[in-house]
């Protein structure tokens, strides 16, 4: 009798399901969440198997062969054209508690981290170029953050995106603690992204970036809750494209059975 596969432990699922290539081809690969989960923590976190093995609740044998698993079927997608679905697997969402084996890596727990900041203390970023609010979320080159204390401006710097685009820039300001967005369009997989990790937007804003954060501060700001970055959307109707952003009505976050 085989023995019964262990539940893997993932921090979320993923803010995309679905890559196409430029043709329309029918053969379809399938990535399952826990592998998606060892690429996500191994190559985009830079984790070591073995920390992927404490957060995931598995084995560094196991992950080790998930990885393998992985990297070979993202390979065949790429080189021979197949659409790659991301879904199933044997898997259990974190429902956010403080894990000794999750620590700094949970998303979720780094949300709560961040809630326990001062109310008078807050983290803002701003897309930014040249010293303007850049209109294109999912293509800024850099974000200005802002330190705030008691309402005031405390620090400022520019950080590099390091030509990361849509759903990695939500992480990289999650990273960053930042808990508020002031950008022009933005694309609505990327503010469902953004809603998930905690960070309140503020769209369709234009001009000076300092100014624009001064103006939020004194309650000022002209924004818009509604602004859509159409030239994001252009880009993902063509070439390779992810074609099935999960909103966030359709989430099965949070405590629930594993999944088989």
């Amino acid at each position: 009798m085989s023995r019964p596969v262990k539940c893997r432990r993932v921090c979320r699922e993923p803010w995309y399901q679905c890559f196409s290539p430029d043709e329309d081809y029918s053969e379809e690969i399938m990535l399952s969440v826990d592998e998606y989960e060892v690429i996500r923590l191994v190559d985009l976190l830079h984790l070591t198997h073995g920390q992927c093995s404490a957060a995931m609740e598995v084995s560094r044998t196991t992950v080790t062969d998930i990885y393998e698993s992985a990297r070979f079927k993202i390979a065949d997608a790429i080189v021979n054209g197949k659409r790659m679905i991301i879904s199933g697997g044997n898997y259990q969402v974190c429902s956010g508690q403080d894990n000794v084996n999750c620590g700094r890596l949970c998303e979720k727990s780094q949300i709560k981290l961040q809630n326990k900041k001062g109310e008078n203390q807050m983290k803002i970023a701003v897309t930014y170029e040249n010293g303007q609010v850049f209109q294109h979320f999912g293509h800024t080159q850099a974000f200005k953050f802002y330190d705030i204390e008691d309402g005031k401006v405390l620090r400022s710097e520019v950080v590099s995106t390091n030509g990361q685009g849509h759903g990695l820039l939500a992480t990289l300001l999650h990273n960053n603690q930042v808990d508020t967005l002031i950008c022009g369009g933005i694309g609505g997989g990327a503010q469902t992204a953004l809603a998930e990790l905690g960070i309140k937007l503020y769209a369709g804003v234009q001009g000076n970036a300092d100014d624009a954060v001064e103006a939020l501060l004194a309650g000022k700001l002209d924004y818009n809750p509604d602004a859509h970055c159409t030239h994001h959307d252009h880009e993902h109707g063509n070439g390779a494209h992810a074609c099935g952003e999960q909103e966030h009505g359709g989430h099965h976050c949070g405590n629930h059975g594993c999944h088989q």
